[in-house]
């Protein structure tokens, strides 16, 4: 970190993974003992699907959430004495992996979290025929009243122009044939609706299953999708993770909380590249430095900004 600089760690969503991601950071100490344990908790062969599964198999939601989030947590253990003052943020299931780094989660807990996390928002999508699609540029608060006319939920609001829209799969069709003027609308390879009330089911299922974990406040500031706020209670932080399946992700708020609390570079954490394309033109000339950690190879210039 240079003089002055604040850094925040970033943990990516859904979406960012890629068949073989976990191979470079197998020969890491400890690595395959910890994806045994996780494998154990979760009930699926981490390795196996982290290394050798194609890329229709990790798709899966429940199989998805559940390597994003320990993939993110074995390259955060990698990290030499990264300073607790140092905030963290992690976008729609990468919350589970900010949490766990901020102290709120144990490691095992949160990678076992996402692996219920994502076999019932799976199990959501299979009820309805639902969809998701990206419109790119408008006026968000414009893009937001066009989809609420069409019936749709602007899921994530990943500033930098991108709006994610969620709802009927018919309703998805139609705006994709008929964007709004001025915006470009692409369809998106997802099982369902997240982030609306078609995944209730899945937030009554995790809340059930959350009510067994004791969470602990942060060790650090801890941001959360809501509305880009630090959360400093564990126990507010958990209910947020459980209500988060139903609800928008506000990532444009998130990049908001972070400029608030002076963050000058970014480190996110594999697999990395989503979050830091956004911050780059979100955040462009508050945020100077970014790094994409994506391999070990990236680790030094990791630690140089932490």
């Amino acid at each position: 970190m240079f003089p002055g600089a604040v850094t925040a760690l970033l943990a990516p969503g859904q979406g960012s993974q890629a068949p073989g991601m976990f191979t470079p950071w197998l020969d890491r100490d400890g690595t395959r003992e910890k994806l045994r344990s996780w494998s154990e908790r979760t009930g699926l062969d981490l390795v196996h699907l982290g290394t050798e599964a194609d890329a229709e198999t990790i798709q899966d939601t429940a199989i998805t959430q559940p390597l994003i989030v320990a993939l993110s947590l074995l390259a955060f253990e990698e990290l030499d004495d990264v300073p607790t003052d140092t905030p963290v943020a992690g976008h729609s299931v990468g919350e589970l992996a900010a949490a766990a780094i901020a102290g709120v989660l144990s490691a095992s807990d949160a990678v076992a979290l996402a692996a219920v996390r994502g076999a019932e928002m799976a199990k959501a999508c299979a009820a309805e025929p639902t969809s998701m699609a990206a419109v790119m540029l408008g006026e968000p608060d414009q893009v937001v009243a066009w989809l609420e006319d069409n019936g749709l939920t602007a899921a994530n609001r990943n500033g930098a122009g991108q709006i994610v829209a969620s709802g009927a799969a018919a309703a998805i069709e139609r705006i994709v044939a008929e964007p709004l003027e001025g915006t470009k609308v692409r369809a998106l390879k997802v099982a369902g609706a997240f982030h609306t009330p078609y995944m209730a089911p899945a937030e009554e299922a995790l809340r059930t299953h959350a009510a067994s974990i004791i969470p602990r406040d942060p060790v650090r500031p801890l941001l959360s999708n809501a509305d880009g706020a630090v959360v400093t209670s564990g126990a507010e932080y958990l209910d947020r993770l459980v209500k988060q399946v139903t609800r928008p992700v506000r990532w444009d708020l998130t990049m908001d909380g972070l400029a608030g609390l002076g963050v000058t570079e970014t480190v996110e954490l594999p697999p990395a590249g989503t979050l830091t394309g956004l911050v780059k033109r979100q955040l462009k000339g508050i945020v100077t430095k970014t790094v994409a950690l994506k391999t070990p190879a990236e680790l030094p210039a990791a630690e140089e900004v932490l």
